[in-house]
């Protein structure tokens, strides 16, 4: 493609540029069976500021076009809760998709570290800093499917566009595959598992309705804060609007019986969250809310054979005590006496060594790595 890039705000989601915005990716990734769109719903409200995220936080959204065609996007992003709890000046860049130009992708990070330089920003990171949606770029892994729109699938030039500007390593996630049919627990883990039970240490209630889970919602979103600090300078904790959003969308959307909390003397010490897998339905949704789609998403529920692990955590001062191997002990049950032929544990930080090594034991496999990028803001991109 010929012609000269420019740069322009997105604007309001009804808008022209908001609608490129939203509808670039769905172009781009046309075809792609490994992508899995976000609802348009969620992207109008991020880019109408209606998301929870700018009640303290700023950002900015950009769109790239040459000829008049939409050839690229990116967020800029000023997480100052990020920012206050670590004492960073980070600014964090965000839903970059492009075509395969660095003069493209040159152009979208040019016009996102102006704006974060007009913030006083000092440093870049991401993607990152959006809430509770997935970080980084796919740089391994390209083969599997992404998880629903929990973590995102990107070409694999991605990767180089970035690296282009100046961006190096500052971390990755990981996602593990386990195999159902041979996953069993090394006979230590088993029996680690059995002694924290018979000791009364820990319990593992079950969940049969969405009331049941409710009771517990807020303190999850509590130990969530707790348990993820483990991933350094990438995590800040959830405002309390944001436990209560996190919250209420869980009870709203899980499967009580795949949500496990593990109770020492009645306090929450960990937990495992288990989604099933609705990515071949939020495909076939393209984004969408209607009717048709909300039924087909439902029926998804009973036709899918995947698991995805979206969360799963001891605090610290509950680790290497049993309740790690009670449950993994858990895991082994829901994959075996359920329906599932696969389980994927998603978001697993490259810091989190205990947890590695213990996905190491239980047989699972790194299938997919998301990479954090960072780079210093002074100076010419």
């Amino acid at each position: 493609m010929a012609g000269t890039v420019t740069v322009d705000v997105a604007g309001p989601a009804k808008g022209r540029g908001g609608r490129e915005f939203i509808g670039f990716p769905y172009r781009l990734f046309r075809g792609c069976s490994q992508w899995v769109p976000q609802f348009r719903s969620d992207m109008r409200a991020i880019l109408d500021r209606r998301n929870t995220f700018f009640e303290k936080s700023m950002g900015e959204f950009f769109v790239a076009r040459r000829g008049g065609e939409t050839v690229g996007t990116i967020a800029a992003l000023d997480n100052v809760p990020f920012n206050a709890y670590h004492g960073f000046r980070i600014g964090h860049f965000y839903f970059f998709d492009c075509i395969d130009d660095t003069e493209v992708s040159h152009a979208l990070f040019a016009a996102a570290f102006a704006w974060m330089r007009e913030q006083g920003l000092e440093t870049v990171q991401g993607p990152a800093g959006f809430g509770m949606m997935g970080s980084g770029i796919l740089v391994d892994g390209f083969a599997h499917r992404a998880a629903m729109t929990m973590m995102n699938w990107n070409f694999p030039y991605y990767q180089r566009l970035v690296e282009a500007e100046g961006f190096a390593k500052h971390g990755d996630l990981f996602s593990a595959f386990v195999d159902p049919a041979a996953f069993r627990l090394p006979d230590r883990v088993r029996r680690a598992a059995e002694i924290a039970l018979k000791r009364g240490s820990f319990e593992v209630p079950e969940f049969r309705t969405r009331k049941d889970l409710r009771r517990y919602a807020q303190a999850i979103g509590r130990v969530y804060n707790e348990s993820f600090e483990a991933h350094g300078d990438t995590f800040a904790p959830l405002s309390e609007k944001e436990i209560e959003e996190v919250a209420d969308g869980l009870v709203a959307v899980a499967d009580p019986t795949l949500i496990k909390l593990l109770l020492s003397r009645g306090e929450i010490a960990g937990f495992l969250f288990g989604f099933p897998d609705l990515s071949a339905a939020l495909r076939r949704a393209r984004g969408r809310k209607n009717p048709l789609a909300i039924i087909d998403i439902l029926l998804e529920y009973r036709r899918t054979r995947g698991l995805i692990v979206n969360g799963a955590g001891i605090l610290p001062k509950y680790q290497r005590l049993g309740g790690n191997a009670l449950l993994y002990s858990v895991l082994e049950r829901i994959g075996t006496q359920r329906r599932f032929l696969s389980v994927e544990a998603v978001q697993i930080a490259d810091s989190t060594e205990l947890m590695l090594a213990d996905l190491k034991t239980l047989g699972a496999r790194i299938t997919k790595t998301h990479r954090v990028y960072q780079r210093a803001l002074a100076g010419t991109p």
